[in-house]
């Protein structure tokens, strides 16, 4: 686990992996073998309930928050796993995530890049209402149109857009979204994640997990590993 976490941190390719941990194919198949296994969609969600209870909330959410990322892929992703973000203008993969009003990760699901919103939310919400039938809201940006809108309706789960101010320009903190784009801050210090490096999207899912498990590892033995930011 430690060499599969170094991999994730680091950003280096598999073959890279210091001589003192196992070879890079025993670590691999191990990782691939717990994510077949759902152990990371376990180990996430034993984390996550940890970290409420100890920051006093309960175990379960009874809301969450909705957004994506763009990123680009790396030479070895096939073509027919990637596409193009037209309001972006990216070549590669979009992350669409799911997270509680903590931040912490719900669900993941990596697809081509063209995939819309409102068609990764329907799935998002699915898998929400099904992991956890005691949420019963969801905020998501302006890019979830009203399909989405209606299958959380259908799911008992209100979808609510949060816009941005009328008038803002510049940089604006918009209530509730703050909370999943840091999110995604905090997952990109997970070197790994910078680009899209891995041949299968489930594989890239299992990257996001690994990186959220660290984090709430960490969050709950109160250890930090410094970084830019505090040099």
């Amino acid at each position: 686990m430690n060499a599969i976490l170094y991999v994730d941190r680091t950003g280096i390719p598999w073959r890279y992996l210091p001589h003192d941990f196992p070879p890079h194919q025993t670590v691999y198949g191990y990782f691939a073998h717990r994510q077949q296994d759902g152990v990371l969609t376990r180990l996430t969600g034993l984390l996550r309930r940890l970290v409420r209870e100890a920051e006093g909330r309960s175990g379960e959410p009874s809301a969450c928050v909705l957004d994506s990322q763009t990123i680009k892929t790396s030479a070895n992703v096939p073509r027919t796993g990637q596409g193009t973000d037209a309001g972006k203008r990216i070549i590669g993969r979009k992350r669409h995530l799911g997270c509680d009003t903590l931040g912490l990760l719900l669900t993941v699901l990596v697809t081509a890049a063209g995939v819309s919103d409102t068609a990764a939310g329907v799935t998002l919400l699915s898998r929400i209402a099904a992991a956890h039938p005691h949420v019963r809201k969801a905020w998501v940006d302006a890019g979830y149109r009203t399909t989405a809108i209606d299958h959380g309706a259908r799911l008992g789960i209100a979808v609510e857009p949060a816009s941005r101010p009328p008038g803002s320009r510049g940089f604006t903190v918009i209530p509730r979204r703050w909370t999943i784009e840091r999110s995604i801050g905090w997952l990109m210090h997970h070197r790994r994640l910078a680009r899209d490096y891995e041949t299968h999207p489930h594989r890239s899912e299992a990257m996001i997990q690994l990186a959220m498990i660290d984090l709430m590892a960490r969050r709950l033995t109160g250890e930090n590993t410094p970084n830019w930011h505090d040099t």
